[in-house]
């Protein structure tokens, strides 16, 4: 056994235990989220169960509060953001691709993935605030990465959030996310209404 063989093959099992410990064989399932408020700050996201990440599922659930929290302040969902995306912050072109889908989309868009939120009601979600995360055979990418589905009530398919697992920390952060895709008028937006 050379020097560094025990070092390469513990590490590979640190990350292995961790995927399989917190996520890495995710299969088919659906996990709900209750939220009685949405946070609007950074230090409530981080007082949520949901902020202790050891699951992507949660870490998924945090991103649409993260975004709805951007649609009332860019500088607080930044902040949020950040906080999901752990060790790699958003970079320039993230913030400014978060500047251009709030600019040409309602400010609703992230409020239309909980329960309830539809055209007809303005996407005005039920409360509690509800949100249904969902995984399928091609969730896991690979130990350390997984893509969750998240539906919207003015989408046809499902969009997704792809989280990596920081194996040291047995966190899931927020790696990318397609949530800020363009959904059906609301009632109140569309002229044809």
């Amino acid at each position: 056994m050379g020097l560094f063989d025990k070092i390469f093959n513990e590490g590979s099992n640190i990350v292995k235990n961790a995927a399989n410990t917190v996520g890495g064989s995710i299969g088919n399932k659906t996990e709900t989220f209750t939220f009685l408020a949405l946070p609007e700050s950074v230090e409530q996201l981080k007082a949520l169960p949901e902020a202790s990440m050891d699951t992507p599922f949660k870490t998924a659930a945090l991103t649409v509060c993260a975004l709805c929290a951007y649609a009332a302040s860019a500088e607080v969902g930044i902040e949020m953001l950040n906080f999901l995306k752990g060790p790699a912050p958003l970079m320039p072109g993230e913030i400014s691709f978060l500047k251009d889908r709030f600019r040409d989309n309602s400010p609703l868009l992230p409020f239309s993935y909980f329960e309830g939120a539809k055209p007809e009601n303005n996407y005005t979600p039920d409360k509690p605030f509800t949100l249904k995360i969902t995984s399928n055979s091609y969730s896991k990418r690979d130990d350390t990465h997984t893509t969750l589905w998240v539906k919207s009530g003015g989408a046809d398919n499902p969009r997704e959030v792809a989280l990596r697992l920081k194996p040291s920390e047995g966190k899931w952060y927020l790696d990318d996310q397609h949530l800020l895709v363009g959904i059906r008028a609301a009632v109140a937006d569309d002229p044809w209404a």
